[in-house]
């Protein structure tokens, strides 16, 4: 079996909740910070596993976004938030009561800054190098508009991992992410790796949202081509009835498919199943 309709959850989409209170002790933590974190906005299935450990992928610029995207449940209706100077320097905190030694910092989607926000990440990377040592740190960024300088702000502060998630194949860009560009996302990886070749560059991509095989291993060349050192491949599970519905729910071996087809064309690592998302587990490439 490869695939199946999107009707009810397949046995191997069961989930364990995590600790409870944990979770709560969590939460607590980041409200009391004014922090958010891509776990909760974007209503991630491995939020128990990963809030229990403790890790989270940090969340900055607010938890507004200025992009539509069909498959994201982060909040589109009302106005951006002010950019808070304190962030840096609360995630940097945070990170250390948690015990971190890997920091992954994403964002919302800032069309509305000049830099797309671009300087709140090194700023961020900068609090959390200086606060603690040995930490290593991974930003998962959105495409800035395709804008060079804004990528170089990013990389200048060396983190360990620049990941953009490519996200789903070409054909579905119009229905999935329709004010991205497909072949702009690729032109990101490139030049990340072009600015700093020294740094691991990732992507990610879901599947279940209508895509063939042949698209899926197409998207893995593109991305080795453009130099992507890393790319995870999940499931797609629908957040909220608000967002697009899935097609497919892909089978466990579908996924091991991929990973070995990844792994055949070169590409160094591959991170493909069911539960998996562009952050889960994301010190093991650091490993």
């Amino acid at each position: 079996m490869g695939k199946q309709t999107a009707k009810r959850l397949p046995a191997w989409l069961s989930r364990r909740m995590g600790q409870p209170s944990r979770l709560h002790d969590m939460k607590n933590i980041l409200r009391s910070r004014n922090l958010h974190t891509v776990c909760e906005s974007a209503r991630c299935p491995n939020i128990g596993e990963c809030f229990s450990k403790p890790t989270a992928t940090f969340m900055i610029l607010g938890d507004v976004c200025t992009r539509r995207c069909g498959f994201c449940s982060v909040d589109k209706t009302a106005e951006p938030l002010f950019v808070d100077a304190n962030e840096p320097q609360n995630i940097a905190l945070t990170a250390k009561e948690l015990g971190l030694r890997h920091v992954v910092i994403t964002s919302v989607t800032r069309d509305d800054l000049a830099d797309g926000g671009a300087a709140q990440f090194a700023l961020t990377i900068r609090a959390v190098r200086d606060t603690i040592n040995p930490i290593s740190i991974e930003v998962l960024t959105p495409d800035f508009k395709g804008d060079e300088k804004a990528l170089k702000i990013v990389l200048d502060e060396k983190p360990d991992i620049f990941n953009h998630n490519i996200e789903t194949v070409s054909s579905l860009y119009a229905k999935v992410r329709p004010q991205a560009n497909y072949r702009q996302s690729l032109q990101v990886i490139e030049t990340a790796k072009k600015i700093a070749d020294c740094i691991m560059t990732k992507s990610g991509l879901m599947v279940g949202l209508g895509e063939t095989k042949d698209e899926v291993k197409s998207v893995m060349n593109d991305l080795f081509h453009a130099g992507c050192d890393a790319v995870t491949i999940g499931q797609y599970l629908r957040p909220s009835a608000k967002n697009l519905e899935v097609s497919e729910y892909i089978s466990p071996e579908v996924f091991k498919e991929y990973e070995e087809y990844g792994k055949e064309i070169g590409l160094k690592h591959v991170y493909s199943g069911p539960f998996v998302r562009s952050s889960y587990n994301a010190e093991m490439f650091v490993r």
